[in-house]
């Protein structure tokens, strides 16, 4: 009996159970690991991503809102040079005039208003109460175009418009150059085609949106959220990218707004009024995947940690087995049962050794197999993205387009005097010539698009994403790849002119891929035909 007893182990002195638990902790401090690594690495990728994403977005809004500005200060200064000095001496037949402009060129939608050398309004169209004959001598813009200076007034709540708006004004001159009075144009901010698309639009799920800054007033001219137009901005102290932005930092950055809501924002100025345009969109909606990916990682661990117990205690039992058998054999030995004799060898055990053996031969395979995948997909002269690639990003391109209801453009570029090179310095020199111009083009494209190579000289490159303004972006991108072939190539120690004809082809979700590459074929050989070093775009 007392034998029988001796043979029982504790349960923390068994090597299983041992080795159970530190496989357990193993794994739980990996899970943890991998929890922490995977979640910091995942929010520092995105936050990268999301602030150029509302950059770009930022950029462009800003840009269409100082154009539709400039626009406007254009076309007012037009309409003052037209209007004749001698009709500020006839208030009835200066209103018929301003009627009759103003009509044809509807983008005042506050109205026209001229004043005399005192900043008294002469005559208005559309006609408002209080406006004829109102003194306007202290507002800024007349101050300045008294002066005989063009200028963009401040945003103010017009004295009879009633809403917010946005003046400009233009000097009146006569023959001699002298100031004779002011031509006024009214703009409402929230009318349609100027700052209403603003104030609707919101960034992601809604709960993103712009903010449109004039730091000069401290004040909110426009913005997503309808209760935050025309007020103050926060004081200092409140948030401090906001504080940077009012001192003139314009870029991207994390930060904690007014409200206590964490968001990424960019800030951009519109330059031709000083203001600045922050687009935002709150951390919890921009690094959703880092929450999804924790809950993911967390439901998995708890999982992966019971197989782990289950197969574990498997697997000790399967291994070990030999040994318990080895054991059990040695000790009815010393109970007499069987005569002494050497133990049984039963395998000579190179699990081990075989294990690591086939994980370095798989990590050799894999990297074969990665090494395969991308030579297949890649150019193998200059790194690109090769025929096969561009064909599957531009199908995916085109099903993103039709889900968004974006557009995209193909630019088709074919290189001016590539063949010179190619044989009058050897096709060495080529290839070189071919890995520089790649590189160039690569310092222009964005990260959303596809530079590809798909021939001898030949190049495409896909731009995804694109608003109505599709074909106007591409041109802009085709003029950038000419600009940056522009300096000479230095092949072999001579410096090698190139150059590059492009075609470009836009297209919708609805666009098959086949027809957009053709047409953008066709617009490079256009381009060709018409003495190279330019872009022709073609229809679809």
């Amino acid at each position: 009996m007392m034998f029988r007893l001796n043979r029982r182990i504790r349960p923390f002195d068994s090597l299983i159970s041992r080795l159970m638990l530190l496989g357990l902790c193993l794994v739980t401090i990996g899970i943890a690991a991998r929890y922490y690594a995977i979640s910091h690495f995942l929010r520092e990728d995105l936050a990268t991503v999301v602030e150029a994403q509302q950059l770009a977005l930022a950029t462009y809004v800003a840009r269409d809102i100082d154009e539709r500005i400039v626009h406007r200060r254009n076309l007012l200064e037009r309409i003052g040079a037209a209007l004749p000095p001698d009709l500020l001496r006839r208030p009835a037949a200066l209103r018929a005039w301003l009627k009759e402009h103003y009509e044809f060129q509807p983008l005042f939608s506050a109205g026209l208003f001229v004043t005399d050398t005192r900043g008294v309004a002469l005559a208005d169209y559309p006609v408002l109460p209080d406006r004829e004959h109102g003194d306007y001598a202290d507002r800024d813009y007349i101050k300045d175009a008294l002066a005989g200076r063009t200028t963009i007034g401040r945003p103010v709540m017009g004295r009879a418009a009633k809403e917010p708006v946005l003046p400009m004004a233009v000097p009146l001159l006569d023959g001699r150059g002298e100031v004779r009075g002011a031509l006024v144009g009214i703009t409402a901010l929230a009318t349609p085609g100027f700052l209403d698309l603003l104030q609707q639009s919101h960034i992601g799920k809604g709960t993103g949106g712009f903010l449109l800054v004039s730091p000069q007033d401290r004040l909110f001219v426009a913005a997503s959220e309808p209760d935050m137009v025309f007020t103050p901005t926060p004081p200092s102290g409140v948030n401090a990218l906001h504080d940077r932005a009012m001192g003139g930092y314009r870029g991207t950055g994390i930060t904690v707004n007014a409200k206590g809501v964490e968001e990424v924002s960019a800030m951009v100025t519109v330059p031709s009024t000083g203001w600045f345009l922050v687009a935002r969109l709150p951390s919890r909606e921009a690094f959703a995947t880092v929450a999804r990916t924790q809950s993911f990682l967390l439901r998995n661990g708890v999982l992966a940690f019971m197989v782990f117990a289950a197969l574990a205690s498997t697997g000790m039992y399967v291994l070990l087995r030999p040994l318990s058998r080895a054991a059990d054999h040695a000790e009815r030995m010393t109970r007499g049962e069987i005569p002494l004799e050497p133990l049984p060898v039963v395998r000579q055990d190179e699990v081990g050794h075989l294990i690591g053996a086939f994980n370095r031969l798989l990590m050799k395979l894999d990297e074969q197999q990665a090494e395969l995948a991308r030579i297949a997909h890649h150019d193998s002269l200059t790194g690109l993205p090769n025929r096969a690639l561009l064909a599957d990003r531009l199908h995916q391109a085109l099903a993103r387009a039709q889900r968004t209801g974006s557009r995209v453009a193909l630019l088709f570029m074919d290189l001016d005097g590539f063949k010179l090179i190619n044989d009058s310095l050897g096709h060495e020199a080529g290839d070189d010539a071919l890995r520089q111009v790649a590189q160039r083009l690569g310092k222009i494209v964005r990260q959303s698009d596809t530079l590809a190579r798909v021939g001898g000289d030949e190049f495409v490159l896909l731009l995804c994403d694109l608003g109505e303004d599709a074909e106007a972006a591409a041109g802009i991108v085709a003029q950038k790849c000419i600009e940056t072939l522009l300096p000479p190539l230095t092949v072999a120690d001579i410096p090698c002119a190139i150059g590059v004809s492009i075609g470009i082809a836009t297209g919708s979700g609805d666009t098959a891929a086949g027809a957009l590459l053709q047409a953008a074929d066709r617009g490079m050989y256009r381009a060709k035909k018409a003495g190279r070093g330019r872009y022709v775009a073609c229809p679809v």
